[in-house]
């Protein structure tokens, strides 16, 4: 079930290798304390105070993390750039067109937050 959520355009090689992963690094009990874990941590209040450089990427169609909860985290942090990515994984394949968009923007924006540190 998590990996038709988390990348429902994977092959059938790729959905029995995140299978097997998912199976090999945590058991059934853990997965179920993890999930309510995650949903008890809520940090709004802080993403307003969040000074370091930001770039939040998500997908359109994404169905573990809702789209507009992605604009939402960025709308939050101070300057946080938000790029939309076309596709339905949560997990990026790099099959897929939002791969490529996705490595092209985490590259510049490193270059952009290493440039800044540079003195000039």
């Amino acid at each position: 079930m998590f990996t038709s959520l988390f990348a429902p355009d994977a092959t059938p090689e790729q959905m029995e290798w995140y299978n097997d992963l998912q199976r090999m690094t945590t058991s059934g009990e853990n997965i179920i304390r993890i999930d309510r874990a995650f949903g008890d941590i809520d940090v709004t209040d802080l993403l307003g105070r969040v000074s370091a450089p930001t770039l939040v990427l998500h997908c359109r169609e994404d169905a573990v993390a809702p789209f507009r909860e992605g604009r939402r985290l960025a709308a939050m942090i101070p300057d946080a750039k938000f790029v939309a990515l076309e596709g339905r994984n949560h997990l990026l394949l790099e099959s897929e067109p939002a791969w490529k968009r996705f490595k092209d923007e985490v590259r510049s924006f490193l270059a952009g937050v290493r440039d800044a540190g540079e003195p000039g």
